[in-house]
């Protein structure tokens, strides 16, 4: 379990900003195709209940809607990915990792989607690891405050 308190990070270019009061769940990376392509690499992500995000600064967000399920938030100067939401709403927010200023407390525990992971991505022994998306109860959540 991640840390309680507040939060706060954004883009690159400083275009977006944003602030969590609240807890962040573990950091989880996906490998999904998605990802993957939007990233460059896998995406490292937490997550925020969505009722604790406040974007101060929006002058530059964008939302893709990469699929039916999903929608990403990103700078539209710098490109920098910031959000990924669940279709329908479920409630969450989550944040990629290397958009905060200070990660003091994260820690990764888990990879998902790891079927599609690059072929030099090698993932330690002892971590969890699913080749899609985890059932219900296996996946971290956002701790309750």
């Amino acid at each position: 379990m991640a840390k309680s308190g507040s939060w706060s990070g954004g883009c690159a270019c400083g275009g977006v900003r944003y602030r969590v009061a609240g807890p962040l769940r573990e950091i989880v990376a996906c490998h999904c195709g998605t990802c993957r392509r939007t990233s460059g690499h896998h995406a490292a992500a937490t997550a925020c209940r969505t009722a604790d995000l406040q974007i101060e600064d929006m002058g530059t967000l964008r939302w893709y809607q990469a699929s039916t399920e999903a929608r990403r938030g990103f700078c539209g100067h710098c490109g920098g990915h910031l959000f990924f939401e669940r279709l329908p709403a479920n409630g969450t927010t989550s944040l990629f990792a290397g958009t905060l200023d200070d990660t003091t407390g994260l820690v990764l525990r888990t990879h998902i989607f790891t079927a599609g992971k690059s072929a030099y991505v090698m993932i330690p022994p002892g971590m969890r690891a699913f080749e899609g998306y985890p059932d219900a109860g296996e996946m971290p959540v956002v701790p309750s405050p």
